[in-house]
Order: structure tokens, then C-alpha cells, then sequence
């Protein structure tokens, strides 16, 4: 078993690359503690006290995460205190979420191009975007069911079932 200390510097170096790719740092940071630990669930304290932070600057970090869907709050027996864990599916819930930005950005592509014309060069690059997005939105739903049958086959892999 590893211990904390190598954990936390790992969920570290995790959350340096995450702020690397445009996750704000605490937001980052509580993302790879949860993904790091042992621990089932942890509360705001606990998150707090390991990364040595405010109660509101976890606060908000877990607001985001709750928000796009990788972190849930579970309910403990005989504890007042809020819980949190990474979802089970939070990876597959992070992209289905993600169906409203596409179709977002796909509309609002095929609104410029309605402005600048299809055949500009503004236009030409709308299109392309649009339909980058189109093939995306007709893709992702395809992509997310062989993840669900991929990840099933691996839980029941792992839990020793055929």
C-alpha cells in the first residue's frame, strides 16, 4: 500500500498537468486528491487539511466539480459533515455533459455563418468548425456506449466475474 505522503505527491503532479491544460489550480488539486486516495469519500475538512487550504477555496473547487459532474456528495451514516467522491462514471458523465457545449458551439457557428456568409473566408472557417462539432455530437454518443461495455467488461473483470 502506498504511503499518504507518496499519494499526495502524486495527486501534485497530477494536478500540476491538469492546471497545465487549463484547470484552475484548486480546482485541480482537489480533482486529483479524490482521485488519489484511498479513502472512499472525504470531507471539505479533510480535502482542506490535506492541501492546506481554505474552506472556501475547497468549496469552490468542489462546486465546480459537482457542477460538470466528476465529484457527487454521498451520505454518511452518523456524520453531519458533506462527503465527497469521484463519481463511478465520472469520466463518461464529464462528455455527456459536454453534448450541450458541442451543440452550443455548433450552433453558434452555424449562426456566424449566417452573417458572414459560407463562401467568405470567415465563412469557410465556420463551416469547418461547424462541422467539426457536427461530427463530434455524431460521434461522442457511439464513443461514450463502447466506453460503458468496455468499462462493464473491466468491473466484472476485476471483480472476478465473466
Amino acid at each position: 500500500m502506498p504511503e499518504a505522503r507518496d499519494q499526495q505527491e502524486a495527486a501534485e503532479r497530477l494536478a500540476l498537468v491538469l492546471t497545465d491544460h487549463g484547470l484552475q489550480r484548486m480546482t485541480a488539486r482537489v480533482l486529483s486528491t479524490l482521485l488519489c486516495t484511498e479513502q472512499s469519500a472525504m470531507t471539505a475538512g479533510e480535502l482542506a487539511d490535506r492541501l492546506q487550504a481554505s474552506s472556501g477555496a475547497i468549496s469552490g473547487a468542489v462546486k465546480m466539480l459537482t457542477s460538470v459532474g466528476l465529484v457527487e456528495r454521498v451520505p454518511v451514516p452518523a456524520s453531519r459533515r458533506d462527503h465527497y467522491r469521484l463519481r463511478d462514471d465520472a469520466w463518461a458523465t464529464l462528455y455527456t455533459a459536454q453534448n450541450d457545449v458541442i451543440g452550443a458551439m455548433q450552433a453558434a457557428a452555424d449562426d456566424a455563418i449566417a452573417v458572414t456568409g459560407r463562401d467568405s473566408t470567415a465563412g469557410q472557417r465556420l463551416t469547418q468548425m461547424r462541422d467539426f462539432y457536427a461530427f463530434l455530437m455524431d460521434e461522442l454518443p457511439a464513443l461514450l456506449d463502447r466506453w460503458r461495455q468496455i468499462d462493464t467488461r473491466r468491473t466484472r473483470s476485476d471483480a472476478g466475474q465473466t
